[in-house]
């Protein structure tokens, strides 16, 4: 199976999508295609046995356009202003000489009343070019009508040739001094024709607003590249570099490409990859991410992911692909629409006929019709979903939140219970200094420094605990000689000339110490902790424990959750009393411990069975079988892996708060999905039954130049409410 997104041409309205998506998932070979609206692209999964070609071949059928494979760079600026210009003109000119009689305004020889020969010819003339400026709304219209799929611009083309060949007969009627100039409707098409591109013109503005947050994704790697070339340094553009290559970042320069860290050291900016909000540092060793900011130093690195395979261009992609997913509530939405522009087909030709069975006469009969054909939009219900998914999802992006299908969106505002995995997780996943006795008349720092010297040395995990802290505070490290690792026991050495012991508690095998601190040390037992002893010329001058630190937003996250009605649970293989400890500091009640990696699936399975919706947290390795088995199974990784299979979300930073931004953005989403739909709906219950003529007793009457700017405001009305969805926090 592949999976290609390739961009689309020639769509102008939510049944153009839906139509093209049907016409591609008929085809053999397509396992799957989603048409995007908003981003005029379509996801496509097919067999291999098709080609890009086969594809193309398909869509074109359909009576569509394939612009090629999406690259991920910008797409064309929105176009046409200064026809738009030059229309506007024209259309205020249209007006002014349709009008000019009833506002008793001199129009000099194209006065109705006075000329109505010259009054006819010259709107016929502007007619002209009116249809010649919307030659594309009738190219798709006829087109999709041809191919059994109408649109919105079937219903306009229908309206506006109806009009203009019945206008066109009474221009002949009365060149030959048979008609008369009250049967004429040139105005009508011209400016229902303006209102229409107007509308889109504005709408493509507007899209483009939607798609910031991608655009900005796309545009953060640097074009350029500093790299280190034989001790010197040569800018080169960032096709240029290669893996393996040494690149140099200095202070205010960006990453030009995923890396490690090979000299020097610096805070980096990362938030705009991984949501993080303050600048994380980077040594030596360390990865780094294209994009991401120095703030203060000097670096250089090995150059690992260049390109497409760059955690950026995977971001990208994954936002791109989930964009080009439908939610249910869409689909729902689409199924609609799919029906709406046969209904209104019917309807205006049955209000046709109605008129005509009354006693109307033609010309007033056609302007109805032509009314209900041009104020029914399908757009603003087919726009209504799309728009809010592509704002919501680039927003989730921005927080570092890696949203895999717009349905994992929609329903993350269903959940009632998230389970949380304990290790790397609800904690940091690697010990951390957790509590220090300090038993000597030396600093903390200074005692530390005295440990994290000797540890330097060592290859035991409890040593990084140490390492990082003395990088963190900057300690000052001693010389160290003689050192000796006991094995089992801890690391033997000298400082200025003073052995030093630092191990547990056999330790004492080796020296003579009366008072070992023991009720100490018995509290750090209670708190679960790994204990290291330090013994610095035959005295014991502290006790450090050290511990899987909970995270620092734990316990503000579990609270909100429960602010919110969503019961959180723990669920980890550790045993019981070790995780109830972490359970109670946090204030999750229920956990469930001692389980098996491959239990665990089995355990939200249940969950599940008992009808409740559960989101599972984990860290995407031990946790993959349960990730997937979850209503919503969430990653929490570091932000150079991105590409995990196993669940629907992937939070960029472990920041366990992007859970409640992410429930908080699902909510906002799909409330502002059903205003759009409200308004889409309400729209058209109000606006067709005016349109039929309902209100004419009272005297108002739609006709269709007013019809069509009412159908105008109808699709902006949802673009603009969607785009409300930028300002969530």
């Amino acid at each position: 199976m592949k999976k290609t997104i390739l961009k689309i041409g020639g769509m102008t309205c939510s049944a153009c999508s839906i139509g093209l998506e049907k016409y591609l998932n008929k085809q053999k070979g397509i396992i799957n295609a989603s048409v995007n609206l908003v981003l005029n692209q379509a996801l496509i999964e097919y067999e291999d046995f098709l080609t890009i070609k086969d594809l193309e071949k398909f869509i074109k059928e359909a009576g569509y356009v394939s612009l090629g494979i999406y690259d991920g760079k910008d797409e064309v600026k929105n176009k046409g202003k200064t026809s738009l210009i030059i229309f506007s003109i024209l259309a205020l000119i249209v007006l002014y000489v349709a009008m000019g009689h009833m506002l008793k305004i001199s129009v000099f020889y194209f006065d109705m009343v006075k000329n109505p020969k010259n009054y006819a010819v010259l709107l016929f003339v502007l007619a002209i070019l009116f249809l010649i400026y919307g030659k594309d709304i009738f190219k798709s219209g006829i087109k999709n009508l041809l191919h059994g799929s109408p649109n919105m611009d079937s219903l306009v083309s229908l309206g506006v040739i109806a009009s203009f060949g019945y206008s066109f007969y009474g221009l002949v009627l009365l060149l030959i001094n048979k008609g008369n100039v009250e049967n004429l409707y040139f105005e009508s098409c011209s400016i229902i024709i303006y209102f229409i591109k107007l509308g889109r013109y504005i709408d493509g503005i507007s899209k483009e607003k939607t798609k910031s947050a991608l655009k900005e994704l796309v545009s953060i790697t640097p074009r350029t590249a500093l790299l280190k070339n034989e001790k010197k340094e040569e800018e080169v553009t960032i096709d240029l570099v290669k893996k393996g290559d040494i690149l140099i970042c200095k202070a205010g320069m960006k990453i030009a490409c995923d890396g490690k860290v090979t000299k020097g050291s610096a805070y980096v900016d990362q938030a705009f990859i991984t949501g993080e909000a303050e600048p994380i540092k980077k040594n030596i060793g360390d990865d780094v991410i294209a994009g991401s900011i120095n703030m203060d130093g000097y670096i250089e690195y090995e150059a690992l992911k260049v390109g497409k395979d760059s955690t950026i261009s995977e971001i990208v992609r994954l936002v791109v692909e989930a964009t080009n997913t439908k939610a249910p509530i869409q689909r729902i939405a689409d199924k609609v629409s799919s029906y709406f522009v046969y209904f209104i087909m019917v309807i205006a030709l049955v209000t046709l006929f109605i008129y005509l069975l009354l006693g109307n006469s033609f010309g007033d009969s056609l302007v109805i019709f032509v009314s209900v054909l041009v104020v029914a939009c399908p757009c603003s219900l087919g726009l209504a979903t799309p728009l809010a998914m592509v704002v919501s999802e680039g927003v989730c992006a921005k927080e570092g939140i890696l949203v895999k299908s717009s349905e994992v969106l929609e329903n993350a505002n269903k959940i009632d219970t998230v389970v949380f995995d304990k290790t790397g997780t609800l904690t940091y996943g690697f010990l951390k200094i957790f509590k220090i006795f300090n038993y000597s008349n030396l600093s903390l720092n200074e005692l530390l420094g005295l440990v994290a010297s000797i540890e330097e040395l060592s290859t035991h995990p409890i040593a990084s605990a140490f390492k990082n802290y003395s990088l963190d505070n900057k300690l000052k490290l001693e010389k160290v000689s003689d050192f000796e690792n006991l094995n089992g026991i801890g690391l033997k050495g000298k400082i200025n000339g003073k052995v030093i012991y630092v191990g547990n508690d056999k330790l004492f095998d080796f020296v003579t110490i009366k008072d070992k601190k023991e009720a100490d040390f018995d509290w750090l037992v209670k708190q679960r902790c790994s204990i290291v002893y330090v013994i610095y010329d035959n005295e014991l001058i502290g006790l450090i424990g050290l511990k899987d630190v909970i995270r620092k937003e734990a316990l503000a996250v579990i609270k909100k959750l429960k602010e919110l009605k969503i019961k959180p649970i723990m669920l980890t293989g550790d045993n019981y009393d070790t995780a109830k400890v972490i359970a109670d500091n946090i204030g999750i009640d229920e956990v469930i411990a001692d389980v098996l990696p491959k239990d665990k699936a089995k355990v939200i399975d249940d969950l599940q069975k008992d009808g409740k919706k559960v989101m599972m947290v984990g860290d995407g390795i031990n946790d993959a079988i349960s990730l997937t088995k979850a209503f919503i199974g969430v990653s929490v990784k570091s932000g150079t892996d991105v590409a995990i299979d196993s669940c629907d979300i992937v939070l960029m930073s472990n920041d366990l708060e992007k859970i409640l931004s992410l429930i908080n953005i699902s909510n906002k989403t799909i409330k502002n999905i059903k205003e759009n739909l409200f308004w889409a709906f309400f729209y058209n219950i109000c606006m067709i039954p005016v349109a039929v003529g309902i209100l004419r007793g009272v005297g108002i009457v739609l006709n269709p130049m007013l019809a069509s700017l009412a159908m105008m405001f109808s699709s902006l009305t949802v673009v603009f409410n969607a785009l409300r969805l930028r300002r969530i926090k």
